[in-house]
C-alpha cells in the first residue's frame, strides 16, 4: 500500500523548522510518496542510507527546464562528479581524489588558521563598542569562500567574485525557482566558467601547490586525465557544495550553540570535544536537506519498488534525527559519540572534501570560543527561506 505525503517543503512553517514535520510523517510510514513533487521522499535513517548507496539508484542529469538555454550552467553539470555514475564517475572520483591525496589538506591546515583569525580580527573591531556584528557576514561566510580561494589557488584580488557566483548558482537546487534567479545562475555559471578556463591556462603554464595544478597533473593507472570541462565542473562543485555547506554549519552551528549555553560552557570548558562537537552540529541542523536520485531499474527502498526512471529522494535532516538510529535525536549534545549521520552523504557519493571540511569546521569553533568568550545572542537569527539547502542568512551577536 502506497502513503502519501502532502507535506509542503517550501512553507515558511517547514522551512522554520521541519523537524517536527518530518517526526510526524515518519510515523506513517519510511518512505512515501509526494505528488505536487512527483517523486518518493525517504523520512528514516535506513531508507536513507538505500538510497544514498543503492547502485540501483543514480544521479542522471536532465535539464529542468529543456526549452530555455543555459549551456554555462550545463556544462558544469554533465561532467561534474555528483551528477554521474559509474565507469564515469568512478574515473573522475579516482583522478579527484588522487589530485586531493597531494598534501592540499594538511598544507592548508595552518593557513586556515591564519584565515579564521584574520577574520575574527574584523568581527573584534566591528563589535568593541559593543554594537551588534553579524557573525555571518563578517566570519561565517567568507571564510570558506577564502579556504576553496586558497585551495584552488585563485589570487586574493578575485575572491570577492566568488561568493555571488556560487550564491546565485545554487538557488536553482531549490524548487521554487524563478525566471530571474535562472538567468542569474546562468550568468554565474558562465563568468565562472571562463574564468576557471583562464586560471587553467596559467596553472598550465606555471603550476604550483594548488589543486588546479594536481588536478591538471594527475594520472590514473591507466594513463586517463581529467578534460579541461571536467577540471573546470570539478572546481565549481567544490565552491558550491564546500562553501555552501560549511556557511551553513557554521551559522545553524553557532544558532544552535546560542541556544544551549549549557553546551557551549562545556564546549568551552573542555577543547577536546571540538570534533564531535563539529559532527553534532552537522547532525543537528543539516545544512544539505534532501538529495535526489533516480531509479535505473526497478529498486525496492524498505517496502517500496521504485520503478525505473522515477525519482526518490532522501531527507538528509530526517535521517539525521531519526530515533532509531539517534538517542533523544531532537536533543543537542555536543558529546554524542555514536554519530552516524548522513551529512557527507553515503556511498559512492560520500563528499570527496569531507576531511577539509571537518578541518575548516573544527579551526572555525575552536577560533570563536577562543577569541570571544562572551559571545551573546544580540537578535533573533534571520533564516534563510529555502528549504534544500538550510542556513541561516545572519547571526547578530555582540561579543
Amino acid at each position: 500500500m502506497t502513503v502519501a505525503t502532502n507535506l509542503q517543503l517550501t512553507s515558511p512553517d517547514v522551512v522554520a523548522d521541519p523537524y517536527p514535520y518530518f517526526a510526524a510523517a515518519r510515523q506513517q510510514g519510511p518512505v512515501q510518496w509526494h505528488d505536487g513533487l512527483g517523486m518518493w521522499l525517504t523520512f528514516t535513517h535506513d531508507a536513507a542510507n538505500v538510497v544514498l548507496r543503492a547502485r540501483t539508484l543514480g544521479r542522471v542529469w536532465t535539464p529542468r527546464w529543456p526549452d530555455v538555454s543555459m549551456p554555462g550552467f550545463e556544462l558544469i553539470h554533465v561532467n561534474s562528479l555528483l551528477e554521474n555514475e559509474p565507469p564515469v564517475h568512478t574515473r573522475l572520483r579516482r583522478l579527484i581524489a588522487g589530485a586531493f591525496g597531494r598534501g592540499h589538506v594538511e598544507r592548508l591546515r595552518p593557513r586556515v588558521a591564519e584565515l579564521a583569525d584574520r577574520l575574527a580580527d574584523q568581527v573584534a573591531d566591528a563589535g568593541s563598542d559593543g554594537s551588534a556584528v553579524d557573525l555571518v557576514a563578517l566570519y561565517a561566510e567568507p571564510l570558506p569562500v577564502q579556504v576553496i580561494a586558497e585551495l584552488l589557488g585563485v589570487p586574493e584580488a578575485d575572491w570577492h567574485l566568488l561568493r555571488p557566483w556560487s550564491n546565485s548558482i545554487v538557488k536553482m537546487y531549490e524548487y521554487a525557482v524563478s525566471d530571474s534567479q535562472r538567468a542569474a545562475a546562468e550568468q554565474a555559471s558562465s563568468e565562472f566558467v571562463d574564468y576557471l578556463r583562464e586560471l587553467v591556462a596559467v596553472r598550465r603554464r606555471s603550476p604550483g601547490d594548488d589543486l588546479i595544478s594536481s588536478l591538471i597533473a594527475e594520472t590514473d593507472t591507466e594513463g586517463a586525465r581529467l578534460t579541461e570541462d571536467e577540471l573546470i565542473t570539478t572546481c565549481t562543485l567544490l565552491l558550491n557544495a564546500g562553501h555552501e555547506a560549511t556557511v551553513n554549519v557554521v551559522g545553524n552551528g553557532m544558532t544552535a550553540l546560542l541556544a544551549h549555553p549549557d553546551q557551549l560552557a562545556a564546549l568551552r570548558a573542555d577543547d577536546a570535544l571540538v570534533p564531535a562537537a563539529v559532527e553534532e552540529l552537522i547532525r543537528y541542523d543539516s545544512p544539505l536537506q534532501l538529495f535526489e536520485r533516480t531509479a535505473l531499474r526497478d529498486t525496492a527502498v524498505g517496502d517500496v519498488v521504485v520503478e525505473q526512471g522515477h525519482k526518490i529522494a532522501a531527507l538528509l535532516g530526517a535521517a539525521n534525527r531519526d530515533p532509531a538510529v539517534f538517542t533523544e535525536p531532537d536533543r543537542f549534545d555536543v558529546t554524542r559519540a555514536d554519530n552516524p549521520h548522513l551529512g557527507f552523504g553515503a556511498g559512492i557519493h560520500f563528499c570527496v572534501g569531507a576531511p577539509l571540511a571537518r578541518v575548516e569546521l573544527q579551526t572555525s569553533l575552536r577560533t570563536l570560543l577562543r577569541r570571544f568568550p562572551r559571545l551573546s545572542l544580540h537578535a533573533a537569527p534571520q533564516r534563510r527561506p529555502e528549504f534544500v539547502i538550510r542556513g541561516v542568512q545572519s547571526l547578530p551577536i555582540t561579543i
